[in-house]
């Protein structure tokens, strides 16, 4: 019988993986589509205190998320969820969504993305902010091309004023 090849190992020890900023909140790249066959990618998000993430749409993947620290909201379609450590939610794909730190100390939590791919947004925004002011224009193409879309949300205002947010921009 022939010998098969072992899948590829990958291991990221804690405390690795590339840190930015993505403006609002921070990101900690872990696994890449390219570590997991494309099946999903992993990040880590650093929330700090009044941190908001603006609602928007995915069309091409599903985030499952996990909180590790602080206390983190979540809103997805008319479903609005507050978690501690220890907490998990999913947010499907084409369903206007938002995130924010809904407590007093700096939060994170772990972010699963299936499929994988969209790591590469996180990774093209986080160059941007890194080389200076990112242009807009460049910013939104490159959400388009993620298939990525901000939406104003009429329940958005009662989030930041309940919870004391800094909307980013």
């Amino acid at each position: 019988m022939g010998q098969e090849e072992a899948p590829r190992l990958t291991v990221v020890q804690p405390g690795e993986g590339r840190e930015a900023t993505l403006g609002s909140i921070g990101v900690v790249f872990k696994l890449f589509g390219e570590d997991t066959n494309q099946q999903l990618s992993i990040v880590e998000h650093p929330f700090p205190v009044g941190a908001l993430v603006q609602p928007h749409i995915h069309t091409r993947e599903d985030e499952y998320s996990i909180v590790i620290g602080g206390e983190i909201g979540f809103r997805s379609g008319d479903r609005e969820a507050v978690l501690g450590a220890g907490g998990y939610i999913t947010k499907p794909r084409n369903e206007l969504h938002a995130m924010w730190n809904a407590g007093k100390i700096p939060a994170r939590m772990i972010e699963v993305i299936s499929p994988a791919g969209f790591e590469h947004f996180f990774w093209g925004i986080a160059d941007q902010i890194e080389a200076g002011l990112p242009d807009p224009a460049v910013i939104e193409k490159l959400a388009s091309d993620y298939g990525l879309y901000f939406a104003e949300a009429p329940w958005l205002p009662d989030i930041i004023s309940r919870y004391n947010l800094r909307p980013p921009g």
